[in-house]
């Protein structure tokens, strides 16, 4: 059986990591949670910022590549992700489409991702707005409005 991925899309604050903690508890117990930013937290890539930069690009290649490396040796995976570019978009449906792919858009208006930026802290101010086009490059399965209940978000992907 191929191996099956949920991928979470969406902006910066939209509410991915949430909903994941929500779902995770309620897919098979074969799931592994996987994301950009879980390489980011542990120092994968280059200290120094002009590095990193430069290496950007490779570096989600390499992450979209390594997705389609843990479905192939048989992990089901449930992904969060900012599909920030068109040809992002086109390397993922490429590489996944040997795999059961349940994508799913999360879409919450700039006026809230803006005030969930301005909490959190953690964020550059106006990322979440950057990202927001990341929306035009994905076809989705599913589709979800301002993630506010995070458990009822979670059994409508469940469901779906």
């Amino acid at each position: 059986m191929a191996a099956r991925i949920i991928l979470l899309n969406g902006t910066s604050s939209a509410g991915k990591s949430t909903l994941a903690r929500a779902l995770r508890p309620l897919l098979p117990g074969s799931f592994c949670y996987y994301a950009s930013d879980q390489l980011a937290d542990a120092h994968f890539r280059p200290i120094t910022e002009p590095a990193r930069c430069e290496g950007r690009e490779a570096f989600f290649a390499g992450f979209h590549r390594s997705i389609a490396a843990f479905a192939e040796a048989g992990l089901d995976l449930l992904v969060e992700h900012i599909v920030e570019q068109a040809s992002w978009a086109d390397e993922l449906r490429a590489l996944l489409r040997p795999f059961d792919t349940f994508w799913v858009g999360i879409h919450v208006p700039i006026d809230i991702l803006k005030e969930r930026e301005r909490l959190r802290g953690d964020r550059a101010l106006g990322e979440a707005q950057e990202h927001h086009r990341t929306h035009d490059h994905c076809r989705y399965d599913l589709e979800l409005e301002n993630v506010g209940a995070s458990a009822t978000a979670a059994a409508l992907v469940l469901q779906a």
